[in-house]
């Protein structure tokens, strides 16, 4: 089947803006193409490359910021190039015509790409600009601050594939159980009577009423949103997800989580501190099972549909059904991937839960706040650990008739120092690295 949609021609969000560094360039990858993100000296906004450089396909992810020219270096070879991927500047060149005349032909690959909403965006076809320039982001209602709006962003990647993401944010009746003791209870999970509102190419659009009105919306291929009205005040919360394709196997979450009150708790509350109490948590309780039960799914479609390998009884599986059935009707059911292997085998079941689970490749590493959180960390516990031994040969040398006096509050100081420490070094550090998630054990 011809694929009726185009992955390509669409705007995806990278990343949020505040997580990417200026200093150095960033690798990412979206559909199967390598792509690089940096920020020319002389921009505002960031640009995004393929990630390979003309003259022998080298990673410019592996390059740098050059602090004269403010131009993408590639660190093989030293050749530079400008905002607009044009080559500025070889080396090895023996006469200066040899980059002028040439310069069409030396070009990095450049990607369309805007920053709205708190996110960057890039076009994933280079070779249609003017139709991504008459194309309107995907950008949700939501993020909106002169409607009271406050919002707060997430990214991470994940170990299972761009169908199986959307698949499982799509379906709500999941929460209570996947998510118990942290977004939900087991014990309150009930029937969902989901009703499909709209259905076609562009959109899939569901509603459910119970104790909040919700309203779902799947813009394809990436902005999956959640709406929730309660109260009769008007008070609202919302899940914005992007859900991107990255390779087979894998995918990436750009989140933002909304509301319209309670604005001061966006300043109080640091990121990080929801980063690792909430949002990471919540993907490690899917996390396991996603990434098998795609595999699963994988093999038994070498023999049979989505729908008979699937049980769908109840209303609450109606957005899984017509998602699934888009994919089929308008992709025929898999990804164009460009520059990545054909998904034609099964993907192995051979990761263990800590690879599976890993929080610092999947989401510290690209979130600056946990990131900063991380070294600060590292810091007070080295801080803590010299004033320990400080305080502790203070009071040791200390003569007879200072030790009770001075000595003792020294000494209980640094216990109580050693006990920070020993929190920071052996509770809070580890989740930003792996934390693992066994549903038998959340009562």
């Amino acid at each position: 089947m011809v694929s009726e949609f185009n992955f390509f021609k669409n705007w995806y969000p990278l990343s949020p803006v505040e997580d990417l560094n200026p200093q150095q360039p960033t690798p990412v990858t979206l559909l199967g193409i390598n792509l690089v993100i940096w920020k020319p000296k002389s921009s505002q906004t960031y640009q995004v490359f393929l990630d390979e450089c003309p003259h022998r396909l080298a990673p410019l992810s592996e390059g740098r910021v050059d602090e004269n020219t403010g131009n993408l270096m590639c660190s093989y070879h030293g050749w530079e190039f400008d905002q607009n991927g044009i080559c500025t500047s070889i080396p090895q060149a023996e006469k200066p015509e040899i980059v002028s005349k040439n310069k069409e032909n030396f070009c990095a690959t450049q990607f369309p790409t805007q920053e709205a909403n708190d996110l960057l965006w890039v076009w994933a076809d280079p070779n249609s600009s003017e139709q991504a320039a008459k194309t309107p982001l995907p950008l949700s209602p939501q993020i909106d601050a002169s409607q009271g709006f406050v919002w707060s962003s997430f990214v991470r990647d994940l170990e299972y594939d761009w169908q199986t993401l959307v698949e499982n944010v799509a379906d709500p009746s999941h929460v209570p159980f996947a998510h118990h003791g942290v977004q939900g209870n087991r014990k309150k999970g009930s029937p969902i009577h989901l009703k499909i509102i709209e259905s076609n190419l562009n959109l899939i659009e569901a509603k459910y009423q119970g104790f909040f009105n919700t309203k779902i919306t799947f813009e394809p291929p990436c902005r999956l949103e959640y709406a929730i009205e309660f109260g009769s005040d008007g008070k609202q919360v919302g899940l914005v997800t992007y859900c991107l394709p990255v390779s087979p196997g894998k995918s990436r979450i750009v989140a933002q989580f909304t509301r319209n009150f309670s604005q001061r708790l966006n300043k109080i509350i640091p990121r990080w501190w929801e980063h690792v109490k909430t949002r990471n948590l919540v993907l490690d309780g899917d996390m396991i099972f996603l990434h098998q039960q795609e595999r699963l799914l994988q093999q038994k479609q070498k023999t049979e549909s989505w729908k008979t390998a699937y049980k769908l009884p109840t209303e609450a599986d109606r957005l899984v059904i017509e998602f699934r059935k888009w994919f089929e009707q308008y992709s025929g059911g898999k990804l164009p991937w460009k520059l990545a292997t054909s998904q034609t085998e099964v993907l192995p079941l051979n990761k263990t839960r800590p690879e599976i689970l890993d929080r610092y490749q999947q989401h510290t590493q690209h979130c600056s706040s946990c990131r900063g959180a991380l070294k600060a960390i590292k810091r007070w516990q080295m801080g803590l650990l010299i004033y320990f031994i400080i305080a502790i040969s203070t009071a040791a040398i200390l003569p007879d008739f200072w030790r009770l006096r001075a000595g003792l509050p020294f000494v209980l100081t640094a216990l109580v120092g050693l006990g920070i420490y020993a929190w920071l070094k052996y509770r809070l550090e580890p989740k930003f690295y792996f934390v693992d998630y066994v549903h038998a054990d959340k009562k």
